[in-house]
């Protein structure tokens, strides 16, 4: 009788140590984790991204070896590296002779379809897992809006809210409202002091030779011996209890705020770990919500915990919906056929814009950047300035921790571009520089002055904003909440509107420049 001899693949943000796979041993099965080309060259990515991934993947295979699971691991500079995972795949099976593989169902479209071509030829039987980690399943809500244009997260977070029973009480919302938003759009005032981001020291330096041994091309910057993001379960918990111990109870007050004071602010910088499954987020949110339950000052209001419940349960889940309801036509929308190149400095940070330097800098150190940095600083301009969708996703992609293409692209060309011609957004998410002057300290130490639409020292975002109006008129006259932008415009003086779109198209032909 032929031994059974299993293979079960791990992919890179699959790290869940509370899966089923890991509950008992089974010395008929051999886990596969590889650091392949394949994952490091298809964007421009981050050194920290792929430092982060691979000292994570390690930590995940050493836990697993610890506790007496069979493991191969096939790293970056490993001779008998394929670098792809077909071949990979394929050699082990040969090697180990192996009999059935298996693997969890992936995250990202583009690997769902490569893996099922790959087990289509497979000689052997394959069975495909899911990975436990998400609170919907992949289609529901593509069930849930089944035929209509639109997908409204509201009605998705409300759902969500009544099947988990989650701040609500007898039937109704927590605090009478489904919705605490208007409460949590404050500047940073300095009322409450920021505290330090929790940050680990996890020394990569070898791991980071190596990829650039390899020659792996990546952007950004890393300090290797003292690496400060959760690369195991255990640093990532720490960063989720420093989260709901000290940041919750002023994190909705301050969500959208932005200033030079902290690159973290009340953040749970969470994501990373998130999206490669060391927390599973109905763990972050039960422990948020004991936080809020409990008589620890200070206190947890309703609107702290609602709207960090709002960006798990609601948004997280919900995008990762629309990704697998909308792929692959997803990933080629276009709706305003921008077709600009992004600018250099989204590589350098070297632009006189204050706002668009700071975000970038920030993304380009830390790989972060909080949720209004990269909607209404980077990518509001980016939209302003026409940029092609194309390479908007290419960058995002690349340059932050936590950049899955499921949980990018629809932020990036749904929220941030509306590329999608409004199937995530009710409007596009565009402003002029009084927004940032409003939400941040950005404009202080600018040489653009924020209330100057035209002339000499003009914020590029104010006459870029109404140049895009200007631009798209027919395609944005049919959104409803735009109505107000366009008759405002149309009420300028012409002499105005020529001055306006005059330094638009001046700006517009030194874009690089800026």
């Amino acid at each position: 009788m032929t031994q059974k001899r299993i293979l079960r693949l791990i992919l890179g943000d699959q790290l869940n140590s509370r899966h089923s796979w890991f509950q008992g041993l089974d010395p008929k099965v051999t886990y596969l984790l590889m650091e392949i080309r394949q994952e490091t060259d298809y964007v421009k990515h981050h050194i920290q991204k792929i430092a982060g991934f691979f000292a994570a993947m390690r930590s995940f295979a050493d836990w697993l070896s610890d506790s007496g699971h069979r493991v191969q691991y096939l790293r970056l500079n490993d001779p008998d590296n394929r670098h792809n995972f077909e071949d990979n795949i394929k050699k082990v099976i040969k090697t180990k002779k192996i009999n059935r593989f298996e693997y969890l169902q992936p995250d990202e479209y583009r690997l769902d379809r490569q893996l099922e071509t790959i087990t289509s030829e497979l000689p052997l039987p394959v069975e495909v897992a899911d990975t436990e980690h998400f609170i919907c399943r992949r289609y529901d809500v593509k069930k849930m809006f089944y035929c209509k244009k639109r997908f409204l997260m509201e009605s998705f977070y409300r759902k969500m809210r009544r099947n988990h029973h989650i701040l609500m009480e007898n039937g109704k919302p927590s605090g009478g409202q489904w919705n605490f938003d208007r409460r949590n759009r404050n500047r940073y005032d300095g009322n409450v002091p920021i505290p330090p981001p929790k940050v680990f020291e996890n020394d990569v330096t070898a791991l980071v030779r190596m990829i650039e041994n390899a020659g792996v091309t990546t952007i950004g910057s890393i300090q290797p011996e003292h690496f400060i993001w959760p690369v195991n379960r255990n640093q990532a918990r720490l960063l989720m209890d420093e989260f709901v111990s000290h940041r919750l109870p002023y994190f909705g007050t301050y969500q959208d705020a932005m200033t030079t004071e902290s690159w973290s602010l009340f953040h749970s910088r969470l994501s990373f770990a998130l999206n490669t499954k060391m927390l599973h987020p109905m763990e972050v949110i039960d422990a948020a919500l004991r936080r809020a339950s409990g008589n620890v000052k200070p206190r947890v209001e309703i609107e702290q915990i609602e709207g960090f419940v709002r960006q798990i349960l609601g948004w997280r889940e919900f995008i990762r919906g629309i990704y697998w309801a909308q792929m692959p036509d997803y990933e080629k929308m276009n709706y305003f056929d921008h077709k600009t190149s992004l600018p250099d400095y989204y590589w350098t940070g070297e632009t006189r814009m204050a706002c668009m330097r700071s975000a970038i800098d920030q993304s380009l150190t830390h790989a972060y950047a909080h949720h209004i940095q990269r909607l209404m600083i980077t990518g509001n301009f980016a939209l302003l300035a026409g940029v092609d969708p194309d390479k908007v996703d290419r960058w995002y992609l690349g340059v932050y921790m936590d950049a899955i293409q499921w949980v990018e692209i629809v932020n990036t060309r749904g929220m941030s571009q509306f590329a999608d011609g409004g199937r995530v957004a009710t409007k596009p998410y565009v402003s002029t520089a009084r927004y940032i002057h409003a939400m941040s300290d950005y404009c202080n130490t600018c040489i653009y002055k924020w209330n100057k639409r035209y002339g000499e020292g003009a914020c590029p975002f104010n006459s870029l904003y109404w140049y895009f109006f200007h631009r798209n008129r027919q395609r944005l006259k049919k959104i409803p909440r735009i109505g107000m932008m366009l008759r405002t415009w149309d009420h300028m003086e012409k002499r105005e509107q020529h001055q306006i779109l005059q330094q638009a198209d001046n700006y517009r032909k030194r874009l690089d420049r800026l």
